[in-house]
C-alpha cells in the first residue's frame, strides 16, 4: 500500500520557508489562511475536537507558513482544517495556480459542479463523496448514482461503504475535504480504476494530485483575498463568488 502521508508532505515540501502567515480564521463552514505574499487558502472547518492541538491557534501570525500547512497531518480534524488552508494559500494564489495548468471553469458557482458531465455518465455507476443536494438533477442520466456521506441524510449510503462500493464505480466524485479528515487517500486508492474527480475549496491546486490517482481537479482561486477572508467569516455567503472563481484542471 503506497504511504499515505506522501501527498501531504510533497505538498508541504512544496512550500518555501521564507513565507509566513499573515492572518488566520475559523468561521462556522471554513477555516482560512492569508499568507505573507497575499494568498489566500480555505478549507472546511469540522467542528470536531479530538486529540490535542499541536499548534496554540491564537498565535499563527509571523508562523512559516510551511509550518503551520503541516498541521493538515493533525488528527484534531479542526486543525487539520487550518493546515489544509495554509496549504491552499499558497496553492491557490492567482498567479501559481495558472502556472500549474488550471483554468477558469465556465460556470462560477458551484450548483453547476456536476452539470459538465451528464453525459459522460450516461449508463455508468457513479459515486459521490459527500452530500452535495444538486448532484441528483445534474447526474439523472447514470444508471445508479450512490451519494456516501459521514452524517447521512435519507437515501444516502454511510461514508464506510467506500470500502464496498468505490472499486465497482465509473465515476466517482471527491469533496476535497477529505484532505482535512484524511481519508483522501484511502479514497484514491479504493477509486484507482474510475475517472476520479476532486471538488471543492478544500482542494489543493497542485498537478501533485494526478500522480496519486486524481483525473480531474477543481477548485478556488481568490481574486480579491481580503474581502474574501472577511466574507467567510459568516459561513458560505453566495458574495464569496464575487472575491474568488473555480478553476480546474484535467490530468493528460
Amino acid at each position: 500500500m503506497p504511504d499515505p502521508w506522501q501527498v501531504y508532505d510533497q505538498l508541504i515540501e512544496g512550500i518555501p520557508a521564507e513565507v509566513s502567515v499573515a492572518a488566520a480564521g475559523v468561521g462556522p463552514r471554513w477555516c482560512r489562511v492569508r499568507s505573507s505574499e497575499g494568498g489566500l487558502g480555505m478549507a472546511f472547518a469540522f467542528a470536531d475536537n479530538s486529540r490535542p492541538a499541536l499548534h496554540d491557534r491564537e498565535g499563527l501570525v509571523g508562523v512559516a507558513l510551511r509550518e503551520v500547512a503541516s498541521l493538515a497531518k493533525s488528527w484534531n480534524f479542526a486543525e487539520a482544517g487550518i493546515g489544509m488552508a495554509a496549504i491552499n494559500a499558497w496553492y491557490s494564489q492567482p498567479e501559481r495556480a495558472e502556472a500549474h495548468g488550471f483554468t477558469r471553469c465556465a460556470a462560477n458557482n458551484w450548483e453547476q459542479l456536476f452539470h459538465p458531465y451528464s453525459d459522460a455518465v450516461v449508463g455508468r455507476t457513479v459515486s459521490v463523496i459527500g452530500h452535495f443536494p444538486f448532484a441528483p438533477a445534474a447526474l439523472t442520466k447514470a444508471a445508479e448514482l450512490r451519494v456516501l456521506e459521514r452524517s447521512t441524510q435519507t437515501g444516502d449510503y454511510p461514508d464506510s461503504a467506500c470500502e464496498y462500493l468505490l472499486p465497482s464505480s465509473d465515476y466517482v466524485f471527491i469533496s476535497g475535504s477529505a484532505f482535512v479528515n484524511k481519508t483522501m487517500p484511502r479514497l484514491l486508492e479504493l477509486a484507482r480504476n474510475a475517472t476520479t474527480i476532486v471538488v471543492g475549496p478544500s482542494t489543493p491546486l497542485s498537478p501533485l494530485l494526478f500522480d496519486h490517482g486524481v483525473d480531474v481537479a477543481t477548485g478556488f482561486v481568490p481574486s480579491a483575498p481580503d474581502e474574501l477572508f472577511e466574507v467567510l467569516e459568516g459561513g458560505t455567503p453566495a458574495s464569496m463568488y464575487d472575491h474568488a472563481y473555480r478553476v480546474e484542471q484535467a490530468h493528460g
